[in-house]
């Protein structure tokens, strides 16, 4: 279930992630992936680079937006690791190259096989799936699984990604079957979000904000579901008159890509997307305020953009891609804002921008003082909170044991030590390597 990249210190990510604990060519026989986002897609062409030849089962959705993100991850590890070849060699971490090629992404796209909501189908004999609307973004799914053993039927459910509810664009996550087992996220398992209503207000303050100064709003966010969610907020701003008239850049090819898949899966929408756009014949994801660049030359035009903009890139916690140079050019002008609108792992160049005690930080590998505004709004996560995990694993029937996973260990033991007050189940929070038996 899933096969995801690690993101934090360059030398302790890159040891996880040229490494499997296992062979995958003998020990995996197939793969359900529960959405595109990276860290928990991003190894599936190096699984296949290893010899794995079996069936990645997905949504349709899900199949789309990977595609495109594995080839955007790949062309990522190329170009950084010919930049660090040519400008920091000395400083490089003994490399073979890059996890894989855009050839390899492309290549392991021929095991995907795409699947509806509801439907169940058989992964390998014994074992049948069921995937679920997980509401994180489009074409998430939680997986629940029926596993034969011993003449009985073990059911095992698989959070993946708990979205939100109210969250625009896409539906609300459903709720779990009654399972024996459950692996269940801890992103956000002991911290609450703020209130989804007032995101959109504090986004516009922000904007107006700053280009009453003339700055520029740096907005690092994922080509992925966030980027659409701000666009679709800023074009209801515009249409309520909340932010005045400064061009929007969405400076990533990939977001463009991603766009258009989402133009392509309306049976993922929720009522609330018809009904404020769809009915109109309206797009969310486009209007007079907004444009989209394609090129590197685009691209590093907007550095010499003159205030107020706002410039929209990837990656969401500034560990790669375009904001990385947007944010070495105008970090240090007190004019500008930085603007986080998602998580921030440990140890990314994202946290560090937040870190109140931090006055400078390394941009590739050169100290950048920080001299912008820094502003957050935690709203816009598409991940359940501490709240809406308790009551999606209270929702559980008939469960025996709970393993958690998918998160700091803070949040990963302040939602074990919740889950064993308030229910009589087993609760274990796996270490990395070892195996768990079930019982029948």
């Amino acid at each position: 279930m899933d096969c995801g990249l690690f993101q934090g210190r360059r030398r302790e990510t890159a040891e996880k992630n040229a490494t499997f604990g296992f062979d995958p060519k003998a020990d995996i026989d197939a793969v359900i992936l529960s959405h595109a986002h990276m860290d928990h897609a991003g190894r599936i062409p190096l699984l296949y680079k290893k010899g794995f030849a079996g069936a990645v089962f997905c949504t349709y959705a899900t199949q789309d937006l990977t595609d495109v993100m594995l080839q955007d991850s790949a062309y990522i590890q190329e170009k950084d690791e010919e930049y660090f070849r040519k400008h920091l060699a000395k400083s490089m971490i003994p490399s073979t190259g890059p996890l894989y090629t855009q050839s390899d992404a492309k290549e392991c796209m021929k095991l995907f096989v795409g699947k509806n909501y509801g439907e169940r189908f058989q992964v390998i004999p014994g074992v049948t799936c069921t995937l679920l609307e997980a509401g994180h973004i489009l074409g998430s799914a939680m997986l629940y699984l029926e596993i034969e053993a011993e003449g009985k039927v073990v059911r095992i459910g698989f959070s993946g990604d708990i979205g939100r509810n109210t969250l625009p664009i896409i539906r609300d996550p459903e709720a779990m079957p009654s399972v024996d087992y459950l692996l269940c996220e801890s992103t956000y398992g002991d911290r609450r979000h703020e209130d989804i209503v007032t995101a959109r207000d504090k986004l516009g303050e922000v904007i107006v904000r700053t280009a009453a100064r003339g700055g520029k709003v740096l907005i690092p966010a994922f080509s992925l579901e966030r980027t659409q969610e701000i666009v679709y907020d800023l074009h209801v701003l515009w249409d309520e008159q909340q932010i005045p008239a400064i061009p929007i850049v969405i400076d990533s090819p990939l977001a463009s890509r991603v766009t258009e898949i989402f133009r392509k899966h309306p049976e993922c929408y929720d009522q609330d997307m018809y009904d404020r756009f769809l009915k109109k014949a309206h797009s969310p994801f486009q209007f007079s305020l907004v444009s989209y660049t394609e090129t590197v030359e685009q691209s590093k035009e907007l550095n010499g953009a003159r205030g107020p903009i706002v410039i929209m890139a990837g990656s969401g916690m500034c560990e790669a891609g375009r904001i990385r140079h947007h944010l070495r050019n105008e970090l240090g002008d007190p004019r500008n804002t930085v603007l986080a609108v998602g998580y921030m792992a440990e140890n990314t160049l994202g946290r560090r921008i937040l870190d109140p005690k931090l006055t400078e930080v390394k941009i590739f590998d050169e100290p950048v003082r920080k001299k912008a505004e820094i502003q957050s709004i935690n709203a816009y996560s598409g991940h359940a909170d501490m709240n809406d995990l308790d009551r999606f694993i209270q929702s559980v029937e008939g469960l025996r044991g709970l393993f958690v996973v998918h998160g700091e260990q803070q949040g990963m033991r302040a939602l074990a030590e919740r889950t064993t007050a308030a229910r009589h189940v087993t609760v274990e929070i796996p270490q990395r390597g070892k195996e768990y038996g079930i019982a029948a």
